[in-house]
């Protein structure tokens, strides 16, 4: 069974007034000195705090892990005076402080108002492939339904104190990256490698890793990492997404043994379905992954799950999936939550002080 790790991005605040603290430097210094698994890593910002799961075969261990994982973020940050909230972007107004570092320092000089700009917390999960030849093969079949994805974790609806109208305004912001967003088929390793290789050999990036396709192979590990999800409010949806992308890995990589071509819309409807996610995430219509034409959220989730459903049944996940489904189209995604709360509360700092306790919800 393919394995799968999670990395997740958290926003430092203040556990009272709700707003973004640059502590991840002292954070991190507190992590280390008390915890032998060292899962935090430094991320841009000085207002984010990054951590990664262990590669794992059960969804439900999985799950667990990323609970755990939340709930020790939450300790450390605790013992230097703030907390963590899963939130994609601030709901308050904030001017990110970016971290110490000459990559970072590079990205600022390079990139200007992108990078001050870029304080957005993002969930990126890795699912193991055989080989980069199997790797490239999925690439090519995912593409069209990554934008689902994304609807379904959206999680960020409010950008510096204001309504962005978005759902997934995190996803819009990203697009800035020069590298960032959907792409072709590769149709071999070789060609995948050279494209690669050709972008930084352009100079306007630094390295592989600056390559922020919505789904690449990694430069670290024998996965496919899929990019395009915001942090998810909630332990239990990000192991939700966690599961359909092994799904969807799964589904991918036995289409190609099968000899089955991959859909292509192209990158321009690409880009059209992953903005129309980002705009209605499951409140509104999406792009339907295989005719590109708007189609109620409800219908083209249920269409994901169907493509995947033989991978899902296969690993034990497939009634889980549709039950975490069915209770986010019904309770809503992370940016309904937020602006439910901001409708009931009328302060987007009760948004933000509420936004902690659900961090910490299994």
């Amino acid at each position: 069974m393919r394995t799968v790790g999670v990395e997740e991005e958290l926003l430092l605040v203040d556990p009272e007034s709700g707003e973004p603290k640059a502590l991840s430097t002292a954070v991190l210094a507190r992590a280390a000195r008390d915890d032998a698994d060292d899962v935090f890593e430094q991320e841009l910002h000085e207002q984010m705090l990054e951590f990664a799961t262990h590669p794992q075969s059960s969804m439900e261990r999985l799950h667990t892990e990323i609970a755990r994982c939340r709930e020790e973020a939450a300790r450390h940050a605790e013992q230097i005076g703030c907390t963590v909230a899963a939130l994609a972007t601030s709901p308050l107004p904030v001017s990110p402080s970016i971290g110490v570092g000459r990559r970072y320092r590079w990205m600022e000089e390079q990139f200007g108002i992108a990078t001050r700009e870029q304080l957005v917390m993002g969930c990126h999960v890795h699912v193991s492939v055989e080989s980069d030849e199997e790797g490239v093969a999925v690439l090519d079949r995912l593409r069209p339904w990554l934008p689902v994805l994304t609807a379904l974790s959206a999680n960020s609806p409010f950008w510096q104190g204001n309504d962005s109208g978005y759902s997934s305004y995190r996803s819009r912001v990203w697009q800035r990256w020069p590298s960032a967003g959907p792409t072709g088929t590769f149709g071999s390793p070789e060609r995948y490698h050279r494209l690669v290789s050709d972008m930084v050999a352009t100079g306007v990036i630094l390295d592989e890793g600056m390559v922020y396709f919505d789904a690449r192979l990694s430069e670290r590990y024998p996965t496919v990492e899929l990019r395009v999800s915001d942090v998810c409010l909630h332990a239990r949806t990000a192991a939700l997404i966690a599961t359909l992308a092994r799904g969807l890995v799964e589904t991918a990589a036995r289409e190609w043994r099968e000899g089955r071509e991959p859909l292509d819309p192209g990158v321009s409807l690409l880009r059209l379905s992953a903005w129309q996610s980002a705009r209605s995430g499951l409140s509104g219509e999406l792009l339907h992954p295989v005719t590109m034409r708007r189609t109620p959220a409800e219908a083209v989730v249920k269409a994901l799950l169907d493509h995947a459903a033989d991978a899902l049944a296969g690993s034990g996940d497939l009634e889980r999936a549709r039950e975490d489904c069915d209770r986010l189209l019904r309770e809503g995604n992370g940016a309904q939550v937020q602006r439910a709360l901001l409708d009931r509360t009328g302060s987007l700092r009760d948004v933000v002080t509420q936004c902690v306790r659900h961090t910490q919800a299994t």
